[in-house]
């Protein structure tokens, strides 16, 4: 009846996010991602659940992103039917995302078999959009900064992670036996600060226990100016009439760089050239990013200016239908085209990877995080030719990589967040990260701060209790 965390995923990688805390008989799991990268593990998407059905009985998302959110719809599958809370902004994200994933994942299982190049007969999606509307069900919203009470033993309270749209770190305060209390804090995604259309992360001021993810813990975001580097590949591209491919996040990522192509045109910057949108996800995305005008820092948006939504730019064409997205394959001018997913390992981008990628006269520029062993690592990384829907296409275009654009705070970042707390927690946990990132983090938190760390190992369950003063 003590407290315990087990690890089901983000230990040691960065995707996949699931963290188990028990508590005098409940179970809470934060986050419910879905693996991608590797094969190894993606394929743990396919295993059976590691623990028994029905022992998990609640679960806190810290954000929408489908390898934190994206394994509720298998989840529900196998009979979970538990509350699942969410910020009111998170929630409208899933509606569309988690739909979104399933349709991916029937689509893909569709081609595979009309094609043939799956190694199972037949090819099966991971889930349906039937799984993914019965989890939405399961939704409860809790605004930020408001507690909510679990039962009487666990409350929890949402604050802006400022990582995308609706994204919380998430504060838990335990009351044990002995009615003394004690507090986690699970990081989520901590964003980065003075960013664009997204909010500072919110500080937090202790913790006795820290959940912290690590994506960036060994590299320091590029210093250079977002609007210039992206104007410069831009020029470059259409001087040479080509066309620029930004494979891209369609929750967060993509109306960022809508915005920067904005500022851009607003002064005059860039030729008038068309920019495409073409993701479904992306475009029912942008649309919720306008509803929700007010979590844009003031900076950006004004009420009282009254000059409309800032992520749409200007000579914007929405590929809403597939026979728009499919028209766009007749361009040669120069244009912009955004598609999705980021990492290039699903989604219309492939299309257009196809088509685009052998041309060196185009250029594919990449914005955010590419995962270790996705298309976009292994053409970021120098790969001659690439493998999509079973054939080998060559890699002719200019590659980029603007990672101004990353919506994780850096190692200096994360450290001025940490900055805030006034004592150091009594275990802190690193996750969400490659292991060379994570061993970097927990090597400077050690050197500058001397709190201790661990890093948890995938399925490892380690006892709480072992920190604490013995209970009375």
């Amino acid at each position: 009846m003590g407290t315990s965390l087990q690890f089901l995923g983000a230990a040691r990688t960065v995707t996949g996010s699931k963290h188990v805390l028990s508590h005098r008989g409940k179970v809470v799991m934060m986050d419910c991602g879905m693996f991608q990268g590797l094969k190894q593990w993606r394929s743990l998407n396919w295993e059976p659940f590691p623990l028994v059905m029905g022992y998990v009985d609640t679960i806190v998302l810290s954000h929408a992103h489908i390898d934190h959110s994206g394994y509720l719809p298998r989840l529900f599958r196998y009979g979970y039917d538990g509350p699942v809370f969410a910020t009111p902004s998170t929630y409208d994200l899933c509606q569309i995302m988690l739909p979104d994933s399933a349709h991916i994942h029937e689509e893909d299982a569709r081609y595979a078999n009309k094609q043939g190049y799956s190694k199972h007969s037949p090819a099966l999606p991971l889930y349906t959009q039937e799984d993914a509307a019965g989890s939405l069900e399961l939704f409860q919203t809790v605004p930020y900064g408001r507690s909510h009470e679990i039962n009487r033993n666990i409350q929890f309270e949402f604050q802006d992670a400022g990582h995308i749209l609706g994204s919380a770190l998430t504060r838990f305060t335990l009351t044990r036996e002995d009615d003394s209390r004690i507090s986690l804090v699970y990081s989520g995604d901590i964003g980065r600060y003075s960013e664009h259309i997204l909010r500072d992360p919110q500080a937090m001021d202790e913790a006795d226990f820290l959940i912290l993810e690590t994506t960036y813990g060994d590299r320091l975001h590029n210093s250079g100016d977002t609007e210039s580097l992206l104007a410069d590949v831009i020029n470059e591209t259409a001087a040479r009439g080509g066309v620029v491919l930004i494979p891209s996040f369609a929750v967060g990522r993509t109306q960022e760089v809508l915005y920067h192509i904005r500022e851009l045109q607003e002064m005059q910057r860039i030729p008038p050239i068309p920019v495409y949108m073409d993701s479904p996800l992306a475009i029912k995305a942008t649309r919720i990013f306008c509803d929700h005008l007010e979590n844009y820092p003031a900076r950006v948006y004004d009420p009282q200016e009254g000059d409309g939504c800032p992520v749409l730019c200007y000579n914007l064409h929405i590929a809403s239908q597939v026979s728009e997205s499919k028209a766009i394959n007749t361009i040669t001018d120069p244009a912009i085209i955004i598609s999705a997913s980021g990492m290039c390992e699903a989604g219309r981008v492939l299309h257009h990877l196809k088509l685009r990628l052998p041309d060196p006269n185009n250029s594919v520029v990449f914005v955010g995080y590419q995962a270790e062993g996705t298309r976009g690592r292994r053409i970021l990384e120098g790969e001659k030719q690439i493998k999509i829907h079973g054939d080998y296409y060559p890699v002719g275009a200019r590659v980029e990589y603007i990672d101004t654009f990353s919506a994780h705070g850096d190692y200096e970042e994360i450290f001025r967040w940490l900055g805030h707390f006034r004592r150091p927690p009594r275990m802190t946990f690193l996750v969400h990260g490659e292991e060379a990132s994570m061993q970097a983090m927990a090597d400077k938190i050690s050197q500058r701060l001397q709190w201790p760390v661990h890093m948890p190992s995938y399925l490892e369950k380690i006892d709480l209790e072992q920190y604490l003063p013995s209970l009375q």
